[in-house]
């Protein structure tokens, strides 16, 4: 019988991402950014549960990262999309970072994996 493990979010990012992105290409310029919002609205994954953090993304979905919060250093947020959105960077313990783009209910995402690492004191934003 193993751990119950329940889920605080799943989901992919945030529809408003896509739809800025969108509005954005049609001016060439940013056609760059409106192919990648694409791609993240197609294959980009999250799932936060109460045991770990995983990140399911890359061409078609194949990369996928799983991340323990005793792994997770700090949180730091910068808000998007008028504060609707925002992107996340879990910098780990061994330095590495983990990028979570266009999180849909940021600030409530943060301040759970704060809760789970131990201390809101480990949290930088750039607001």
């Amino acid at each position: 019988m193993g751990i119950r493990e329940d889920v605080y979010y799943e989901g992919g990012p945030h529809i408003g991402d896509l739809i800025f992105n969108i509005f954005l290409g049609f001016t060439v310029i940013c056609l760059p950014l409106t192919v990648g919002a694409i791609a993240r609205a197609i294959w980009l994954r999250y799932r936060i549960t109460s045991r770990r953090i995983s990140v399911t993304g890359g061409w078609m979905g194949r990369d996928r990262s799983d991340i323990i919060y005793s792994e997770i250093r700090q949180v730091v947020t910068v808000p998007r999309g008028l504060g609707i959105w925002g992107d996340m960077v879990l910098i780990l313990t061994d330095g590495s970072r983990l990028e979570l783009r266009a999180m849909p209910n940021f600030r409530n995402v943060a301040d759970y994996i704060n809760d789970k690492i131990g201390t809101t004191s480990r949290s930088a934003s750039a607001q």
